[in-house]
């Protein structure tokens, strides 16, 4: 997708606002740069968008509504700040976009409600009905009982995860950085106006870890771009303080950072990014170069005999990260045996399953059906 054609293939837009972004330097509500904003988003909405929102905020919200001088950084009090935040947050949007006759509704989420296959469904079939119903969905992590959840990048990951979620065109993440910068010897020099690829070392570049008011940064935005394009979303960071930059970004005009899509890729099935993008990996299987080279170039299953090491302690049926000899994640899979089993049958043929482990339920370690390939092989030549 160019930059000049956005306007006309763009139907479906995740807008991410952080923290910093709606908020000064204080930590009190920019309602100018809200109603800003929402008046863009209306915009978009009226002109046959769908949009959703993904919101930070509602913990910012909270500490100044409970009168405290900065965010607290145990765990309970931020989770009263959320509570008292969300109800604030959402009162402040349901004025603004009331006001352009826009209808909004909450949806707070969990990565166990994204991670669990019914779960997952039922949240997606949610904001699709929305979105059919011409109801502006604004989502947030459920901070109050999500443990894990209030840490760095949260709401970055929410956004990617729920771009993918919803097949959404574009993903716009809105910070407080015109994207991202390139980086000699420790000094920003010129933005980077459109990326190809995230690779490890345009992750190095990025800059920030976020401030008081966020939890977030530059790496963090990159990761979740990552996988957002990797599930064939194409992605925009821009500075949200700018005026006007929705409608800059969908007009093609040269702001912020554009990640985009390898096109050469093939789309993936909604069971494969759910694969993929909704779990957190228990562990890895490292695998010799000829399983490398099985799995990347012929779609093959992983086989106990191409296996050379594991790494963490994993049940049957979780999610874990195929690595290459050098530690590249080259795929990720659900797996058929536990750790303990795979330690036992590791390097060998899947016809010794049998008098090792006593019974023999699959052949594969990992089905290629139960299989993401990340990185596919050069097979040129």
């Amino acid at each position: 997708m160019e930059r000049n054609r956005f306007s006309d293939q763009v139907r479906r837009i995740v807008i991410k606002v952080g923290s910093r972004v709606l908020v000064d330097e204080q930590g009190r509500p920019d309602l100018e740069n809200i109603e800003s904003l929402v008046s863009e988003m209306a915009g978009l909405h009226s002109q046959g968008c769908e949009v959703v929102l993904v919101s930070s905020g509602a913990i910012a919200a909270g500490v100044q509504t409970l009168g405290w001088a900065e965010r607290p950084s145990n765990l309970p009090d931020l989770q009263m700040a959320a509570a008292v935040g969300q109800s604030v947050l959402m009162n402040r949007y349901t004025i603004a976009f009331s006001a352009h006759s826009c209808t909004i509704g909450q949806v707070l989420l969990t990565h166990n409600d994204l991670n669990d296959r019914e779960r997952h469904l039922n949240a997606r079939n949610t904001i699709l009905s929305m979105l059919r119903n011409r109801v502006v969905p604004i989502v947030n992590e459920n901070d109050v009982v999500a443990v894990d959840e209030i840490r760095f990048g949260d709401n970055d990951v929410l956004a990617s995860m729920v771009s993918t979620l919803v097949n959404s065109d574009l993903l716009i993440l809105l910070t407080t950085s015109d994207g991202l910068y390139k980086v000699e010897d420790g000094v920003m020099k010129e933005r980077i106006p459109i990326l190809e690829s995230i690779t490890e070392d345009v992750v190095a570049m990025a800059q920030g870890k976020g401030s008081t008011w966020s939890s977030g940064g530059m790496a963090s935005k990159l990761e979740a771009a990552r996988s957002a394009v990797q599930s064939g979303t194409e992605v925009v960071i821009a500075d949200g303080r700018t005026p006007g930059v929705l409608h800059k970004i969908l007009e093609g005009e040269d702001v912020g950072t554009l990640i985009q899509v390898d096109n050469r890729a093939r789309p993936m099935r909604a069971r494969k990014k759910w694969i993929a993008f909704f779990h957190r990996p228990q562990g890895s299987i490292v695998v010799d170069d000829g399983a490398v080279k099985a799995i990347c170039t012929r779609g093959n299953s992983l086989l106990p005999v191409g296996i050379d090491q594991i790494v963490g302690r994993f049940k049957v049926g979780s999610l874990v990260n195929i690595k290459s000899p050098e530690g590249e994640t080259i795929a990720r899979g659900i797996t058929s045996y536990s750790f303990e089993d795979i330690e036992q049958i590791k390097g060998l043929r899947s016809s010794d399953i049998l008098p090792i482990l006593g019974e023999r339920f699959y052949e594969e370690v990992i089905h290629r059906d139960n299989m993401v390939v990340l990185k596919k092989e050069n097979t040129d030549g």
